[in-house]
């Protein structure tokens, strides 16, 4: 096991760069009563620097994710009676596949037969793609999935969604450094795993970083939101899916530093992380 401690860094952006330049990114997100765990994550993957982003979003939440952030494009999907991703959604999030340089899928879209459908065809496509939140916990109703698998994926899980893949995947104890965690459902599953808490483990099976950013104060709701339109973004400014998670969790974490030095932790909101970002960015370049 190799540790890591470098944190990697974009490359300086063209004079005449345009905005297929800096990656197409699409997130898969949302449902009826969760429409903000969408639009933080993809008002992060602008700030995080993404060319363009597209939120795809049940077709009644449509307007609220676009009214919160202009910057963004949104796509509508075909949902089910309880307001998430039905199946019927398959066709419209796999032509999306063709249109960006990486997917992400998760936030805030609840646990229904047609959210899984649609994540069990996306992991079958070659491309990064990004898996938080419920999108962990669907992965983990789908039986064999790693048999299947072509998506170069990062899976984001927080301690209950570790142990919920874990078990649900693997017929051993879960190891209780969590380190080893990391380390041992990336090199099983073949994927990118960051594991997030204080001290947020990244693994791709073979190495480990262990962030040093970060303070209590992120333990707010949206606040993984926000780290999924971090990776998104950096994935698709063309790093490997390893180092832009690494670059990920420093950055996300040293926003925390910055919004909790201004607001305090007490009061700091997910927007508060996300608002920091620029200034992150900032800081992890002069480096």
């Amino acid at each position: 096991m190799e540790t890591v401690t470098d944190i990697p860094k974009l490359k300086p952006r063209s004079v005449d760069g345009h905005k297929g330049d800096f990656g197409k990114v699409c997130i898969v997100a949302g449902s009826v009563g969760m429409s903000g765990a969408a639009a933080l994550a993809g008002i992060s993957a602008l700030r995080s620097g993404a060319g363009l982003v597209r939120v795809a979003v049940p077709e009644s939440v449509v307007a609220i994710a676009a009214s919160i952030e202009p910057s963004f494009t949104t796509i509508p999907l075909a949902e089910d009676s309880n307001g998430m991703i039905s199946s019927k959604a398959v066709g419209i999030v796999l032509g999306a596949v063709g249109q960006n340089d990486v997917m992400a899928f998760g936030p805030g879209v609840g646990m229904g037969r047609g959210v899984k459908w649609v994540l069990n065809a996306l992991i079958k496509q070659r491309i990064p793609l990004v898996i938080d939140a419920d999108g962990l916990n669907n992965l983990c109703g789908i039986t064999g999935w790693r048999e299947s698998l072509k998506a170069d994926l990062i899976l984001t899980p927080h301690p209950g969604e570790m142990k919920k893949l874990w078990s649900s995947m693997i017929r051993e104890q879960l190891p209780v450094e969590r380190a080893e965690q990391a380390f041992q459902l990336a090199k099983k599953t073949k994927s990118i795993v960051v594991l997030k808490g204080a001290g947020t483990v990244v693994s791709d099976g073979q190495k480990i970083y262990v962030n040093k950013t970060g303070n209590p104060g992120m333990a707010t709701a949206g606040s993984g939101d926000v780290l999924t339109g971090v990776l998104t973004a950096l994935v698709g400014q063309g790093l490997s899916c390893f180092d832009a998670a690494v670059l990920g969790v420093y950055v996300h974490g040293l926003a925390g530093d910055i919004a909790a030095q201004k607001i305090g932790q007490v009061s700091m909101i997910a927007t508060d992380i996300a608002n920091a970002l620029g200034q992150a960015f900032i800081e992890t370049h002069d480096l």
